[in-house]
């Protein structure tokens, strides 16, 4: 067996209760230790609901437990870095919640303390692990659908509660950092290139606002990619691919569900019926498990963990130049 990697979690996110927790739990190398909450009640309930044995009554008190080695933060966005960067002072490994920060200066702050502590830290992007996605950047590497020219990603869900944490903007609420940063992600990933530029337009709720809609064009050096994300409509998720060859469609490219198998298409585009069309089905698998697995396998082994800050940086970077783009109406270059 696995020397399993001891693990503490700040707050009681329902993202981690619900969702990360469970799935880490049901790795081989992740050991669930400790909740910490600045409400004792509510670490003591998520320790419970997951059958987790400490709960602690401050995040400072979890980083001073010597038995825990790493981190899961999926505290709110604008908490991000200033905990994170706490908890690899505190010898810490750390595993951050997308997306990783406010904005792209903010990373810097989280790089230096990696380089200073020499602790792993890494972004809670869990598609970067999953079957389906490594399939499809193999297919894509491989040149199966030609030469990349095209990604179009759609992606939204629909949340009217105003106490909810994404419709706070001072904490990073918003669609662009909840679900535009997967687009920007996969599209940057997909073409393994960054943008040159990027232009954008932002729809902002009057009561909350936060953009509930945002829609990007991003030029890179092979090729264009689209987006749009939204809090406040119809829930639908999806990623095309289009090559000069074919095309792949990623069916459930997020959420991938834990509890039933995945899909993706791969059409060699030889008529609009989709004549050419061939499914690749994925069995049933937790991205959130997987996840756990690879970041606490590269401590153990001293390895690059999935999403660096690097690649953060980055991704951070193209959001600041979208909201930049909607406000000055220009094309704008992200800045990393």
């Amino acid at each position: 067996m696995p020397d399993k990697v001891r693990w503490g979690i700040l707050g009681a996110a329902k993202i981690a209760i619900t969702k990360v927790v469970p799935g880490m739990q049901r790795g081989q190398w992740s050991d669930i230790v400790a909740y910490a909450s600045r409400d004792i009640r509510k670490a003591e309930a998520a320790a419970k609901q997951n059958g987790v044995p400490r709960a602690y009554g401050s995040y400072e008190e979890l980083l001073a437990d010597p038995s825990i080695e790493a981190i899961y933060n999926p505290l709110p966005n604008n908490l991000h870095i200033p905990w994170s960067v706490k908890a690899l002072e505190a010898g810490k490994h750390v595993l951050c919640e997308k997306p990783l920060s406010m904005n792209a200066g903010e990373v810097h702050t989280l790089i230096a303390a990696r380089n200073r502590t020499g602790k792993k830290v890494g972004e809670a992007f869990m598609v970067r692990t999953h079957p389906q996605w490594v399939r499809t950047l193999e297919l894509v590497r491989g040149g199966k659908i030609g030469k990349v020219r095209a990604v179009a990603v759609a992606f939204s869900y629909d949340n009217h509660d105003a106490a909810n944490i994404r419709n706070i903007p001072e904490t990073g609420g918003g669609a662009l950092f909840d679900i535009g940063c997967y687009a920007i992600f996969s599209a940057r990933m997909i073409f393994g290139e960054e943008p040159l530029r990027i232009a954008s337009l932002v729809e902002r709720d009057p009561q909350f606002h936060t953009d509930r809609l945002t829609s990007a064009l991003m030029e890179f050096p092979s090729g264009h990619a689209t987006f749009m994300c939204s809090t406040q409509f119809v829930p639908y998720q999806r990623v095309q691919i289009f090559g000069t060859k074919g095309r792949i469609e990623i069916e459930i490219a997020f959420n991938a569900p834990p509890d039933r198998p995945c899909r993706i298409f791969i059409d060699d585009g030889r008529d609009f019926l989709g004549s050419g069309i061939v499914t690749e089905t994925f069995p049933t698998c937790d991205q959130y498990e997987i996840q756990g697995d690879a970041f606490s396998r590269a401590i153990r082994e001293n390895t690059e963990v999935p999403v660096p800050l690097e690649t953060a940086l980055g991704n951070m970077a193209v959001i600041d130049a979208v909201f930049r783009s909607a406000e000055s109406g220009r094309w704008e270059a992200p800045q990393p």
